[in-house]
């Protein structure tokens, strides 16, 4: 089984290392990211995107659910869900039980399901699958990210442009002049009496020596809570999926962002909500790597998406900027159609990706891969997915996509 770490994601994506390691090229706390908000750009007519990687290959067969599909029930046995479980989608699908509140935006039409998305010739790694995904770059290894790229184009040099929630900048955020910022949550406690003494040693007069009033400043923001969020004592700690060094690696299934998605997607609301300049976040949740006892890890982790995704999508709504949102989500590869000996699946190709916010139009996108139609075992691709980014660059960003694209520029039609 593949062990992600990040010298070995960045070599394999082909990002330039220097940009994307840890703490990214620009290091924010939230409450630098907040502060560089004006109220008055919510006035303005840009939307925003949100993008939520799902790290380790979620199955998309039990997240869009063929329930009706007698060759589903055949290939799960009990990991297959029933008709009577699932959440009716129509054309034979459900929803997995688990994602009630997207089920009510689905009924809003402002859920798009975009199925079958995967890139020429499928690979089973996490770390090349993930590395096409984020560079949009399925012929080889390319030096930026697809948002990196963007921010090359539009960014105008600001990092702030494009923000990764989190103390790692993926390397989608890595372009060749431009990198976005990483806004690290938490924060990190002094003992009592080192805080103290760093207090006075900050406290020095206009008159000395400007090194000196330098030096006393920086003392100043290390004794200060520079971060505004607040989580509880597992918030706070560092993420137990995030490799403590370049060489520690840690397995797929636990590779994700810092926090939990709930935490990531409220310092973007806030940030929303404050006029922050910010184009496109970039947020994460692990753990889909299920290899075994897929049921009720999945059950778990989609409830937690689906109530992170929920809660995000009803606070956004209440203002102006916030009704501008999209939020695209998607994951590396999804799962082998039959499962295996251990109650789990296996690496496979393509899955759906979901599309959400107020300027998308609902409804299904590209066709459902047959699972009597299977390559080598694998669900067929039936939608590139840079027609999802070229999607979203044009209808989001309001940029070209074949500039980001090399050259590829075909879209869907969800927003």
């Amino acid at each position: 089984m593949d062990t992600w770490t990040r010298r070995k994601f960045l070599t394999t994506s082909g990002v330039a290392g220097g940009v994307a390691l840890a703490a990214g090229a620009t290091a924010w706390q939230v409450d630098d990211l907040l502060a560089t908000g004006d109220s008055a750009a919510s006035g303005t007519d840009a939307a925003t995107l949100v993008l939520v990687t799902l790290y380790g290959g979620n199955d998309g067969l039990n997240t869009v659910v063929p329930a009706a599909d007698g060759r589903y029930q055949d290939l799960r046995g009990d990991l297959a869900y029933s008709e009577e479980d699932v959440l009716p989608l129509g054309e034979g699908l459900g929803l997995n039980p688990s994602m009630k509140g997207l089920k009510r935006i689905w009924d809003d039409d402002r859920l798009a399901v975009v199925r079958g998305v995967s890139y020429p010739k499928p690979d089973h790694s996490h770390f090349r699958s993930m590395a096409i995904w984020q560079t949009a770059s399925p012929k080889g290894p390319v030096p930026s990210g697809w948002l990196g790229r963007w921010l090359d184009h539009e960014g105008g040099g600001e990092p702030l442009k494009g923000v990764s929630i989190g103390a790692t900048l993926p390397p989608l955020m890595a372009g060749e002049t431009t990198a976005g910022a990483a806004v690290r949550l938490g924060r990190t406690e002094l003992p009592a009496a080192w805080r103290h003494t760093c207090t006075q040693l900050a406290d020095v007069g206009e008159e000395a020596h400007p090194l000196l009033r330098r030096a006393g400043t920086s003392l100043a923001d290390l004794t200060e809570v520079t971060s505004a969020f607040a989580g509880d004592a597992e918030q706070q700690r560092q993420d137990p999926g995030e490799p403590r060094d370049d060489d520690e690696g840690n397995d797929g299934s636990s590779a994700g962002g810092q926090g939990g998605l709930g935490a990531q997607l409220d310092v973007v609301a806030r940030a929303i909500e404050a006029g922050v300049p910010t184009r496109a976040y970039s947020v994460s949740l692990g753990g889909f790597d299920t290899h075994a006892n897929e049921k009720a890890t999945q059950t778990r982790l989609l409830g937690e998406l689906d109530s992170a995704l929920s809660a995000f999508y009803g606070r956004v709504g209440r203002t102006g900027a916030g009704r501008r949102v999209v939020v695209a989500v998607y994951s590396e590869f999804g799962r082998r159609p039959k499962a295996n000996a251990n109650q789990g699946t296996d690496h496979g190709t393509a899955g759906p990706l979901f599309v959400l916010g107020e300027p998308v139009k609902g409804g299904f996108y590209g066709e459902q891969p047959g699972l009597k139609d299977l390559t080598s075992d694998d669900l067929r691709t039936t939608t590139d997915f840079r027609d999802v980014y070229a999607t979203l660059l044009g209808g989001v960003l309001d940029t070209d996509p074949a500039k980001i694209l090399d050259g590829h520029d075909t879209t869907l039609d969800f927003v």
